[in-house]
């Protein structure tokens, strides 16, 4: 279906307003909501497409600045060298805290809107898809789709480097999809296997698959982009969100 994209609104957090963008299908009636959680660049071209794709499928999808009190709103970071080591230290700059803060007040952005049904999920990319992991322990969010999730295995996101994000895989209700390229050095065999066990051991409900690819295989610009798997990617992620939201 056909959408409107690029509202955006200023959500309050308890660290300052976060800049999130808005897409949604066009004309009347009222659909699930999505949160999009982005790569450490923020809302960058391949991430908005993302959105849009989401949007299409008849949701509405909220895209928020991960990094809201680190950079001027508006700002995204560059593809290179310079923007990854910027967002890497924005990443474990921010507290732990202020990431939870933020998944609550978007999460109720998106359920208050008036063409939102109220039943919400998440997805992400990279930081994004362990900030979905973590948004899915929230009771309201039925459905979670990750996509290579990083340092979940590591426990280092945020200040102080010690997250407890697979010490609370309990506490996730909803439906979790998983997804990992098995050449991407950021998540080895031996870190996808202690989350694998660790969503076993807690009886979550979840999809995982892995696919031959690299870091950032989904992301539409570079040479790590692989078109065949994310459209596969893609397609997992939109039954998910249809049969868990609908």
């Amino acid at each position: 279906m056909t959408i409107t994209e690029s509202e955006s609104t200023d959500l309050p957090t308890p660290t300052g307003p976060m800049r999130t963008y808005l897409v949604r299908p066009n004309g009347e009636g009222c659909y699930p909501g999505v949160v999009l959680y982005s790569e450490i660049f923020q809302v960058t071209g391949p991430i908005r497409r993302t959105a849009a794709m989401l949007a299409s499928h008849g949701f509405v999808v909220a895209v928020p600045e991960i990094f809201h009190e680190l950079e001027p709103a508006g700002t995204v970071l560059a593809y290179d060298e310079a923007g990854a080591a910027r967002g890497n230290q924005h990443k474990i700059t921010k507290t732990l805290s202020s990431y939870d803060g933020d998944a609550r007040a978007v999460l109720d952005y998106l359920a208050s809107l008036p063409y939102c049904t109220g039943k919400l999920g998440v997805m992400g990319i990279c930081i994004g898809g362990h900030l979905a992991f973590r948004a899915a322990m929230h009771p309201d969010v039925l459905a979670a789709a990750c996509f290579y999730a990083t340092d979940i295995h590591k426990h280092s996101l945020g200040q102080g480097l010690h997250d407890d994000s697979l010490d609370r895989v309990a506490e996730i209700k909803g439906e979790l999809l998983m997804i990992w390229g098995r050449q991407d050095p950021h998540i080895p065999r031996e870190g996808r296997a202690l989350i694998y066990n660790a969503l076993s051991d807690a009886a979550v409900r979840f999809q995982w698959h892995e696919f031959n690819g690299a870091h950032a295989f989904l992301r539409d610009e570079g040479p790590r982009y692989d078109p065949a798997v994310a459209s596969i990617c893609y397609g997992l992620a939109a039954e998910l969100f249809h049969r868990r939201l609908r």
